[in-house]
Parts: structure tokens; C-alpha cells; sequence
């Protein structure tokens, strides 16, 4: 029964979208999940590793990182759950919520990294 899928607010209407749609789909946030854990890594090894960088812009970089990775597998979920909705009332497919945040982010997390080489 559709109305006790989780969650609801996807499943609760439309019609069901052929499921090879629905399996990308999940891929896609999967993907965005490994995407969050390699942020995570990156920001947990900028400052385990004590890498010759300035320290507060290394610090200002792992918390980038770390910021980022914990709002990507939620903006994932959210995005797959748009994308899954749309299908179901077969209406066109949503822009990402993801890939913005995520370039700005690395670029953030790239330009305090170049700095902090720079005035080491």
C-alpha cells in the first residue's frame, strides 16, 4: 500500500514511475551520501594529518568540510524525494539542491587552503 511507505509525503500521491526511474534515483542519493562521507574524511584529515598550512585557515577549512557533510546527505534525501515526487504526478524533474552548495563549499574550502599555504 502506498500510503504506508515512508515517507508519506512522496509515496501519499501519483502513480508509481517505472522503477529502473526510482532505482537511479536512489543511486543518485547514495551518491550525494558517498560524496558527504569523503567531506567528513577530507575535514576529520586536514586537521589530524597537522598538514604545514596556517592553522586557523586550516581549521576555518575542516569545518567547511565538515559543515558541508553534514548538509549534503540531508539536502540528498530532500532532492531524492522532489525528483521521486515529480515523477510520481509526472511532472518535469526539479534542479538539484545539492551541486550548488557543494561547489561553493569546496571552492570556500580550496581558496582558505591556498591562503593558508600562502601565509604559513
Amino acid at each position: 500500500m502506498p500510503e504506508s511507505r515512508f515517507p508519506r509525503w512522496v509515496y501519499g500521491r501519483g502513480s508509481e514511475p517505472d522503477a529502473r526511474f526510482s532505482l537511479a534515483n536512489e543511486r543518485t542519493f547514495l551518491a550525494w551520501v558517498r560524496t558527504a562521507l569523503a567531506l567528513i574524511a577530507g575535514g576529520v584529515a586536514l586537521e589530524a594529518l597537522s598538514l604545514p598550512i596556517h592553522p586557523g585557515l586550516r581549521l576555518a577549512a575542516a569545518l567547511v568540510l565538515l559543515g558541508l557533510g553534514l548538509v549534503v546527505p540531508l539536502l540528498g534525501w530532500f532532492n531524492w524525494g522532489l525528483v521521486e515526487r515529480a515523477m510520481r504526478d509526472q511532472r518535469p524533474l526539479p534542479a538539484s539542491l545539492v551541486g550548488l552548495p557543494v561547489a561553493v563549499g569546496v571552492t570556500v574550502v580550496a581558496v582558505l587552503l591556498v591562503l593558508g599555504v600562502l601565509l604559513r
